[in-house]
């Protein structure tokens, strides 16, 4: 299975103003966050990508897209009708091909010289098959994010075929339906902002659509995806950070101040600013 397309998600209330936020990546330039997010993909074999955002923020985001403009197609979600409907947004430009789903507010830093979304489309090229990246995560983000159950791959170290999906769930249900072996515990599989779809879960979003009353989520036709094909999550070996959390935006700009040749300087900073602010 080849991903040659790229969907990225930008248009939600809360969401559609931090991609166009300026970082200092780990390199020491100053870029958009779409900008870094357009980077990764691109430079791991995307050849085009369709950017879902809010109606009149096409100007902004062309701005801030950087040198890869030219392969972007701008869609603008008329209607905030939810993340699963801006996917469906881009359901032309997807056509038949499977394809890569990022959402725009969150930044990647890779563990290892492989960047997190090639680490996904290697393996989903592979299998063969839909894979979300997740990541063992605290129970007190559970709200922040949707969450997987599933039961390891034998041989495979990050691999697991999913059994549950739920978006957001409360410790109290998680604790009841998405425990899965190995882990922590209080930490559960959530979703780590990216996935590699089939064009199953187009048509599933389209259906959910007809008997949608105002908003479409996306999770609830995932789950129904992985009970009709095979669907693995797969522990990237990296960190996500959500810049739409409190203090997401300073976190991320830490963590790329500190995978940067001015790691030094920075940890001096730090430990000059605990000192001082009590």
């Amino acid at each position: 299975m080849k991903i040659q397309k790229a969907v990225i998600t930008a248009a939600g209330r809360d969401q559609k103003h931090l991609p166009l936020q300026t970082i200092v990546s780990a390199t020491g330039e100053s870029k958009t966050a779409i900008e870094l997010i357009l980077e990764e993909v691109f430079s791991a074999g995307i050849r085009s990508v369709a950017l879902v955002i809010a109606p009149g923020q096409t100007e902004a985001f062309r701005s801030a897209a950087g040198a890869h403009v030219g392969q972007i197609t701008f869609i603008e979600q008329e209607e905030p009708k939810g993340y699963g409907h801006a996917v469906l947004c881009a359901a032309a430009f997807t056509e038949q091909d499977p394809f890569l789903l990022l959402v725009g507010d969150h930044l990647y830093l890779s563990n290892n010289p492989v960047s997190c979304v090639r680490q996904l489309l290697e393996v989903a090229s592979v299998e063969q098959c839909a894979v979300s990246a997740v990541q063992a995560t605290r129970e007190g983000k559970l709200a922040y994010y949707g969450a997987v159950s599933g039961k390891h791959i034998p041989g495979s170290k990050k691999l697991y075929v999913v059994e549950q999906m739920l978006e957001k769930p409360t410790p109290t249900v998680a604790e009841q339906e998405l425990i899965t072996p190995g882990l922590r515990q209080g930490h559960y599989l959530c979703f780590f902002g990216m996935h590699v779809l089939t064009p199953l879960t187009m048509r599933l979003l389209a259906e959910a659509m007809k008997s949608a009353e105002n908003i479409l989520p996306l999770t609830a036709s995932l789950a129904l995806a992985a009970k009709t094909e095979r669907h693995l999550a797969m522990e990237i070996e990296g960190q996500r950070y959500n810049i739409g959390e409190p203090y997401g935006l300073l976190r991320a700009q830490l963590a790329m101040a500190l995978a940067g040749p001015q790691r030094d300087e920075i940890l001096t900073t730090l430990v000059e600013l605990m000192a001082t602010h009590r």
